[in-house]
């Protein structure tokens, strides 16, 4: 037993509200900066929608990730002898165009323009060849499905949702959407560190965050072609891969990162999670349908004396185990099971887990109860509405089978027990707090959904009213044993995290 820590964060997608605080607190903090202007290292996606870069999801040409044939795992980007050939040039590799060519505004005509009747415009002006330019796309185009006719519905993960629940999501009286917030997933088996030539990509040991050390970066891009979710970037200034570094000067101060500290919605959170390294290519080589219980067997039980001893013997201290024991990222993923990584067939074992949205599901089934009577002798009550709304997951607005193709491999009975567990401690929780009582019908359906009293008490309490102690369970960091803690991050804004104490400079 190789035992490891990992700092995970955890996405509750029914309390995002698509307001872009996270994805701006980033981009103030680390890309800032000449040659970053594209670079969203946190961004917040509309669903269904193509996501930034546009259509990231399509591995047939971006080839990301890695694929399994059955005997051996292995690059979908190149092999060894491919990749040499590849150095020069990349063909799977994303234009400017599949992200967006990053504008600002000429503002300097609003105060030079002379007198005249018109009204002075501040004309678009690309940040890359200082041109005017026609604002055609941009880092979230299909935000609140505003872009939905030329992007939304070219949606990858609806690839296998029936025509004829996709042409009803497109009625106007059924659109819907959820907002899916991404940062890089700092993978255990990252296929950005395996694709690249030059071996300048790495993962810490202490905390498994991937980062980049552009002493040894030469620009051969093949990190932003690996990556299956797009989160290496390219610098055109510097000539250097950049990437989310999950603000680990903020963890070594024993901050959250930037991105859910200011998360309005209090949707992130963030804990360590024990792991078993030797497992790790076991887990990435089974069938899609074995994906998710497979990366489940990866997380140890902080609990175990067994796995508390290993952890001892591999330089973890106590507070770190203490703090995966109490980490909210353990219960949702592992205790509770409610957790999924994103894309689990791309095989790189995501770190960063989602909790699928509920509120589409439960919405347009409860319009339909209102409206229409469970019996015709009699309205239905608000107990008849439950229990009915606890069985119509297949009439839902968002197709169990989207949520599927996002977050089990397409697993319909993966996101079921999920959503099935969600709807359960809902209709518990409205039972005791509007009701007043708690019938045997409700303990009942608990037990159907996999879950106890208690265990619906804790969901609740984690997920409605947290606080920010119970959030972020961070452990205390030594930053005297990292390398990145030569300098004080405070005064390498825009450095901090790419493992150089000095600037890179083009063609070094």
């Amino acid at each position: 037993m190789n035992v490891r820590a990992h700092m995970s964060m955890l996405f509750h997608l029914d309390k995002c509200i698509g307001c872009h605080t996270c994805s701006i607190a980033c981009k103030n903090l680390w890309t800032d900066r000449k040659g970053a202007e594209y670079m969203w290292w946190n961004n917040v996606e509309t669903r269904p929608g193509t996501g930034y870069p546009t259509q990231w999801e399509n591995q047939e040409r971006f080839n990301g990730g890695w694929e399994w044939d059955g005997k051996a795992l292995r690059l979908r980007l190149h092999s060894r002898l491919s990749g040499l050939l590849k150095l020069f040039y990349n063909p799977s590799l994303p234009e400017l165009d599949d992200y967006y060519e990053p504008f600002t505004f000429r503002y300097e005509d609003l105060f030079n323009a002379p007198a005249g009747t018109d009204q002075p415009t501040a004309i678009p002006v690309s940040q890359v060849t200082g041109e005017p330019m026609e604002i055609k796309t941009g880092p979230n185009w299909d935000d609140d499905l505003g872009g939905s006719n030329t992007y939304a519905w070219n949606d990858p993960a609806m690839a296998d949702v029936p025509p004829a629940v996709r042409e009803q999501m497109q009625e106007l009286e059924r659109v819907v959407f959820n907002y899916l917030p991404r940062i890089c997933n700092h993978c255990l088996n990252p296929a950005c560190v395996a694709a690249c030539p030059s071996g300048a990509i790495y993962k810490r040991a202490e905390d498994g965050v991937v980062l980049v050390n552009e002493n040894k970066c030469r620009a051969w891009r093949m990190c932003v072609a690996a990556c299956p979710y797009k989160k290496a970037f390219y610098n055109w200034s510097t000539g250097k891969s950049e990437k989310c570094i999950l603000c680990f000067p903020r963890l070594e101060t024993g901050q959250a990162p930037a991105c859910a500290h200011s998360c309005v919605g209090r949707i992130r959170y963030m804990g360590v999670l024990l792991y078993d390294a030797d497992r790790i290519p076991q887990a990435a080589m089974v069938p899609d349908e074995q994906l998710i219980e497979a990366h489940r067997s990866v997380i140890l039980d902080p609990f175990d004396p067994e796995v508390i001893a290993s952890a001892r013997a591999n330089g973890i201290e106590d507070s770190w185990i203490a703090a995966a024991q109490n980490s909210p990222a353990y219960k949702f993923v592992v205790q509770w099971k409610l957790a999924l990584p994103l894309h689990p067939e791309y095989r790189t074992m995501a770190m960063m887990y989602y909790i699928p949205p509920l509120s589409p599901v439960v919405s347009v089934i409860e319009e339909d109860l209102y409206r229409l009577d469970i019996a015709p002798e009699r309205p239905g009550t608000a107990a008849d509405r439950d229990f009915e709304l606890f069985n119509r997951l297949d009439s839902a607005r968002l197709p169990v089978q989207y949520l599927a193709n996002l977050f089990s491999a397409g697993n319909e009975a993966v996101i079921r027990p999920i959503l099935r567990k969600l709807l359960a401690v809902r209709i518990y929780m409205r039972r005791k707090t509007v009701d007043g009582c708690v019938d045997e019908q409700t303990l009942a359906l608990l037990a159907d959904a996999g879950t106890s009293v208690e265990e619906a008490e804790a969901i609740y309490r984690l997920t409605t009213v947290p606080t920010t102690a119970e959030r972020f369970v961070l452990p205390q960091y030594h930053r005297e044993t990292a390398i990145e803690a030569w300098a004080d991050p405070l005064s390498r804004k825009g450095e901090a995290g790419f493992g150089f104490v000095q600037p890179p400079l083009r063609g070094e």
